[in-house]
């Protein structure tokens, strides 16, 4: 039993900490986008 408790603490840990970073990353795609988009504009 404190085998299971113990794998579901770190999955979730894990869990948490994958969605951070996707968090994360998908901040820096979306300012990546608009870079690009500002740059589009401004050659228009």
């Amino acid at each position: 039993m404190k085998l299971i408790s113990t794998l579901l603490v770190l999955a979730f840990a894990f869990t948490l900490s994958a969605c951070n970073t996707m968090a994360g990353a998908g901040k820096d795609i979306q300012k990546g986008g608009e870079k690009i988009e500002g740059a589009a504009e401004s050659n228009k």
